[in-house]
């Protein structure tokens, strides 16, 4: 039988090395690589297509949920599992909206972690038990209903639909530079056009409509840029 190919990402070698002992042990998965922040994780992902990346969403340079859009890019066959601490709806709708199908729980069982890569290999979601099981069905049934104002953030290419991203979670112009590997200047393009394309004005608005998408939770809107930009 073939096995699961992992990749592990986690800033904490502690945790790195937990988890590798805990997917070793199993027959059906094997562990091919191993990542200490988001944006080590999108390139490992990018070179070795594993089944399953695992990740931590707290992370430096690029946290989970964002390294997850940009692993859904380069490599789409690639599942995402993504662990956390936090249990508010808001960043479990984030994350499914990013593409992730599994959400864990630190506190959770290690048996969820293992149920959730597996999940995630067949193509099905998988969520902590603590967390609200009826989200993954509210999550599906705003996606259908929100198929209107999606289409226009559709209409944006791959580039300006990754500095959108960046944008409303809180990136920098000089860190969206670094992280896609373009110049400053380049990043101001892209943001002009998709301002221009969606008809916004303002980083009020631009949010607004992330969360009017489910790009990102309103309970995030702390989180994000100044909104007086």
């Amino acid at each position: 039988m073939e096995k699961i190919r992992v990749l592990i990402a986690d800033d904490h070698a502690v945790v790195r090395e937990g988890l590798r002992k805990l997917l070793d042990e199993q027959s059906d998965i094997e562990v091919v690589d191993e990542a200490t922040d988001g944006m080590q994780a999108v390139k490992k992902v990018k070179s070795l297509h594993p089944n399953v990346a695992l990740l931590d969403i707290a992370m430096p340079q690029l946290n989970g949920l964002e390294a997850v859009s940009l692993i859904k890019e380069s490599a789409p066959d690639t599942q995402v599992v993504l662990l956390s601490m936090h249990i508010k709806d808001a960043y479990v709708y984030q994350a499914l909206n990013s593409g992730a199908l599994g959400y864990v729980l630190k506190a959770s069982p290690t048996t969820d972690v293992l149920e959730a890569i597996r999940a995630a290999h067949r193509g099905e979601y998988f969520l902590s038990s603590k967390i609200n099981s009826k989200l993954i069905h509210t999550f599906l049934k705003n996606r259908e209903e929100k198929q209107p104002a999606v289409s226009g953030y559709n209409l944006l290419s791959e580039r300006e639909q990754q500095v959108f991203r960046l944008l409303v979670e809180g990136k920098s112009n000089a860190e969206i530079a670094d992280i896609l590997c373009i110049s400053s200047k380049t990043v101001d393009k892209h943001r002009a056009n998709t301002m221009r394309k969606l008809d916004i004005h303002n980083m009020v608005e631009m949010v607004k409509y992330a969360i009017k998408i489910g790009i990102i939770g309103p309970e995030l809107w702390d989180e994000t840029p100044d909104s007086s930009i």
